[in-house]
């Protein structure tokens, strides 16, 4: 009974040393320590040309900060790199305009970002399926 009471006073102890350390990682991950909670963050801009890393800015009350963000390289400047879509499958293709489409529903906008809620994309229709090329033959070999 008491080996008993000692495993439960050490799981005890443990636990609340766990708990002190989860505490100072918070504490750690505010920067500045910041009592704000209403950010505003505007779109990741990227450094140079129209993809890669870059920084998003973002404001609460007098204060602004600047966060690290990378924008894919194949996003779609249409809607935006933190308007997040799940898609339908890509409809058959229209051959008077030679693309097809599809349409998004809006999953998630990061950021605050204004998102619409139903996007429509196109893109060109694949061409037909070319033949496989003929492995060549190796020279010299009977």
């Amino acid at each position: 009974m008491q080996l008993c009471g000692f495993l439960f006073l050490a799981v005890l102890i443990l636990a609340a040393g766990t708990t002190e350390a989860g505490k100072n990682k918070k504490e750690k991950g505010k920067k500045g320590g910041s009592e704000c909670e209403d950010w505003h963050w505007g779109p990741c801009t990227p450094n140079s040309k129209d993809c890669g890393v870059g920084f998003r800015e973002g404001r609460c009350n007098d204060e602004t900060r600047r966060l690290k963000c990378k924008v894919p390289c194949n996003w779609k400047k249409e809607f935006g790199a933190d308007c997040k879509y799940k898609f339908e499958s890509w409809g058959p293709c229209d051959g008077a305009s030679g693309t097809k489409a599809r349409q998004g529903t809006l999953k998630k906008a990061l950021y605050n970002a204004q998102c619409q809620e139903t996007i429509r994309v196109t893109k060109p229709c694949s061409p037909k399926a070319k033949p496989k090329s003929k492995a060549k033959k190796g020279k010299g070999k009977d």
